[in-house]
């Protein structure tokens, strides 16, 4: 399982990811959690709208219709590839689908045909309405493609999912035929292809080294601004030379680690003794791991014991990535295969 990104991180993933991005008023606090659990997150789902026109599309999806009030998706992705945040929670855009093909999106397997609607996947889905009017007539262009490409990767490279965690709307619902007009088995084929490599997004500034530069601003802090461009604030400490107490200035030029910076992240040695209920220095580090992945809720305070929440933690991430060191299903120990790509993935930007 994930926990749901913040609205800033989300919309840093995106940035990273080279996505062009419209905050519309009000998105980070418009939802529908008042009528359900958001969350844990599984996966992405891609809609067509029926609709035409950005601005009339996006307002729609605001809305919402009569008995379906909005949001009806987390984001809008238009034909020139503009993607417009409208909702961040609990959205009403993919109903009631098959249990089956949920669960064959947590062990990221190939899809059994859906033909029921027993489970909530409101609950569970990032959704992205794409504007088009789904008669199979209407074209997709390619930056809308692209678009629908890099926001998935996003998603799916913060989280730590492949492209299996992609569906499109047919797939989870009977009776459903969107997004029509290419095939999700293809878009997967981009987004795998994508996740093969860094993000390719622009962050504030270039430089020659082909990473970025950052000019810090008033009030901002290391974490900050980690946190907004998507990456760990270690890792932009240790390519400025950057120590305890973590002091900047405003105004001081960052460097940002990027695609060509030549450098490869290696995960700290793995802990000796490091195990569910025992307690050990080293389970804090593994907590903040966990925090930074989205597996851990930020709001757990980290401790020295390896406790139930690090355990449950633990088990979902093993299961997601098929690391099961005991050979049990919910297996909540960390191994060293599961303690390194933990730490890439949450450190290795």
């Amino acid at each position: 399982m994930a926990t749901p990104l913040s609205p800033d991180r989300l919309v840093a993933a995106l940035r990273a990811e080279g996505v062009r991005v419209v905050e519309r008023p009000g998105w980070r606090t418009h939802n529908r959690n008042h009528k359900g659990p958001w969350g844990p997150v599984r996966g992405v789902m891609i809609h067509h709208t029926v609709t035409s026109g950005t601005s009339n599309t996006v307002s729609i999806c605001e809305r919402g219709y009569e008995g379906l009030p909005g949001p009806l998706c987390h984001g809008v992705i238009a034909k020139d590839g503009t993607v417009h945040l409208i909702g961040n929670g609990r959205a009403n855009h993919a109903g009631r689908g098959d249990g089956d093909v949920l669960q064959a999106v947590i062990a990221e397997r190939a899809l059994p045909a859906a033909n029921q609607a027993d489970t909530d996947g409101n609950t569970s889905f990032y959704g992205w309405e794409c504007e088009n009017l789904g008669d199979g007539r209407d074209p997709w262009p390619s930056a809308q493609l692209d678009a629908i490409e890099r926001v998935s990767a996003a998603l799916c490279r913060v989280h730590g999912w492949s492209a299996a965690s992609v569906i499109g709307h047919r797939e989870w619902q009977p009776g459903k035929v969107d997004p029509k007009g290419f095939t999700m088995s293809w878009m997967r084929g981009r987004v795998t292809d994508r996740l093969k490599g860094r993000p390719t997004g622009g962050t504030p500034s270039g430089d020659s080294s082909g990473g970025t530069t950052y000019t810090v601003k008033s009030g901002e802090t290391l974490s900050g601004i980690g946190k907004r461009l998507g990456i760990s604030w270690q890792s932009i400490a240790q390519a400025n030379g950057i120590t305890a107490p973590y002091v900047i200035k405003v105004g001081q030029r960052l460097k940002i680690p990027g695609k060509s910076s030549g450098k490869t992240y290696a995960a700290p040695p793995f802990p000796a003794g490091l195990a569910p209920g025992r307690n050990s220095p080293s389970a804090k580090r593994l907590q903040q791991a966990l925090k930074d992945t989205g597996w851990l809720d930020r709001s757990v305070p980290l401790s020295d014991n390896y406790g139930p929440q690090t355990q449950d933690a633990v088990s979902g991430f093993n299961r997601k990535h098929n690391l099961h060191t005991t050979g049990r299903p919910n297996d909540p120990a960390i191994g060293r295969r599961g303690w390194d790509l933990l730490h890439q993935l949450a450190y290795g930007n």
